[in-house]
């Protein structure tokens, strides 16, 4: 069996995710063959692996971080809140159910063999494994339904570096409380991480040295508040606290508002256009935002009527349409594509009780939801490049093969017909019985006009693509088109090898090579 260790927060938001992309980082710099893994996600950011699975888009990341191909046993259950139905429970990268809480915890010998069975496959093709809790060990009234947190821990004989942050406040309260609540269990906690610390380490001293009086247990790092720190954040609570780079204040001529759905998915598809010199990225509800902006995106959601019928009743449709007819550029995406054309049609009650509902109507598109989701890498080529501009105000290139086929994939459980035929793709792989796999192209998208939406995730990390869309808004303001140089995937590269530094730099990385007698 692979050697193992754990990462646990003392709550959500504590910092697991990355301090394991970091871990992850330096032990593969280290020639180290390890993994990330996680037992039990729940996000709404998910990935599609190369065989067509859904896993947590923070474990994507992870593997990443690891220079490995993400797996769906990286994380065998993933579960994706769908409102008062309950969460769509993802089990080895393929949909289950839908549950409620207590129906889930019911079905919990289920999940617990299939972590199990991800964890025994990953023990046999890596010598270390790196794992992520969730949320807090320490939830007493969930213990007996846990599968992520010391249930895992002690099943792969994996100890546990706890955690805490110190920028909400009350760290050493946590840190104890953590350990008094946990019990007999807390002796698998080995030693603690404080990470988001802003002030003089002089004076943090001494908590240090009674924290370890208190609990037997040492602090082996306090990890400083990383500014900017330029990779994706893994759920929906980072957008209340969403503010863009500050190294790129300057020279925003840009304005993209997305539109903040209540079920908003995915919205780590947007990141990339963070780092572009003029672009300034919102999320808003804000009528004014949406005027005003030169871009609208809507994007993917859990749940395309219920935010679709919240966009009506604030009457945020007609703020969208105007701005439509002002000259916007309005995108979609996923399920802010399915919203933009004529209507969705739900005859399986996928999403609700609505038959069907009229959509905002600016593609000449339907949608029918269907039993099955689609789920595949693709590779795509636009059909007509007309739309999109150059730095030198020519037209791109981006069609048949003068150009690099676009990168992207799908996750969805609707199919859309009528004006189609933006991106002629090839699913590289799929899980739906509906959409078999095929290396025949099949046609995705639409476009009316400023006016256009796609099924495809992650198509904005193509950076000539996003430069032309950001071009062509330039354009609508009488701007010069410029030729960026931002060039995303080797930045996110570059961020986690300097996440993975200051960790190094920061933390007793020889204790934890002792720990795990690596």
């Amino acid at each position: 069996m692979a050697k193992a260790l754990m990462i646990q927060g003392t709550g959500s938001g504590a910092g697991k995710s990355l301090i394991v992309a970091a871990l992850c980082r330096i032990f593969k710099d280290m020639g180290v063959n390890v993994t990330p893994f996680k037992a039990q996600n729940m996000a709404l950011n998910s990935y599609i692996t190369v065989d067509g699975g859904e896993i947590g888009r923070a474990q994507a990341l992870q593997a990443e971080a690891a220079r490995i191909e993400p797996v769906v046993d990286m994380n065998p259950v993933l579960l994706k809140a769908s409102g008062e139905a309950g969460s769509q429970v993802i089990i080895h990268g393929k949909v289950h159910s839908t549950m409620k809480a207590k129906e889930y915890y019911a079905f919990k010998k289920t999940a617990w063999s299939a972590v199990k069975e991800s964890f025994e496959r990953l023990s046999q093709k890596y010598e270390f494994i790196i794992m992520e809790g969730a949320g807090s060990p320490a939830e007493i009234n969930l213990m007996d339904v846990d599968i992520v947190n010391m249930s895992i821990s002690k099943h792969t004989k994996a100890p546990v570096i706890l955690v805490g942050d110190i920028d909400k406040g009350g760290v050493f309260a946590s840190l104890y409380g953590t350990i008094k609540l946990l019990g007999r269990d807390s002796r698998h906690i080995k030693a603690f991480i404080i990470n988001k610390f802003r002030g003089d380490l002089e004076i943090l001293n001494p908590g240090l040295e009674m924290i370890k009086d208190k609990t037997g247990k040492p602090v082996i790092g306090v990890l400083p508040y990383i500014k900017d720190i330029g990779l994706p954040e893994e759920d929906g609570l980072a957008l209340e606290q969403f503010k863009q780079f500050e190294q790129f204040k300057q020279f925003k001529q840009i304005k993209i508002v997305i539109v903040k759905l209540q079920y908003i998915s995915n919205f780590t598809d947007f990141d990339p256009f963070m780092y572009e010199p003029d672009v300034e990225v919102v999320y808003s509800n804000n009528p004014a935002d949406i005027e005003n902006a030169d871009i609208v995106i809507i994007p993917g959601t859990k749940n395309t009527v219920k935010d679709l019928l919240l966009l009506k009743e604030r009457h945020l449709e007609d703020n969208i349409k105007r701005a439509y007819t002002n000259g916007v550029q309005i995108i979609g995406i996923c399920g802010g594509y399915q919203m933009l054309g004529k209507a969705i049609y739900d005859p399986h009650k996928v999403e609700g009780n609505h038959n069907e509902i009229d959509g905002i109507g600016l593609l000449n598109i339907e949608t029918v939801f269907e039993k099955t989701k689609v789920t595949t890498q693709v590779e795509a080529e636009i059909v007509d490049s007309s739309w999109l501009m150059t730095h030198d105000n020519k037209n791109y290139e981006l069609s048949g093969t003068s150009y690099q086929l676009l990168k992207g994939y799908e996750i969805h459980m609707g199919t859309s017909k009528g004006d189609i035929g933006l991106f002629k793709i090839r699913r590289l792989s799929t899980h739906s019985p509906i959409h078999p796999f095929t290396h025949s192209p099949v046609f995705d998208g639409s476009i009316n006009n400023n006016c256009w939406g796609t099924y495809l995730h992650g198509i904005f990390e193509n950076d000539q693509f996003r430069r032309g869309i950001i071009n062509n808004a330039r354009k609508n303001k009488n701007l010069q088109p410029i030729d960026s140089t931002v060039r995303y995937l080797e930045i996110k590269d570059k961020a986690i090898d300097n996440l993975a530094y200051v960790v190094k730099e920061n933390i007793d990385m020889d204790f934890i090579k002792r720990l795990v007698k690596l």
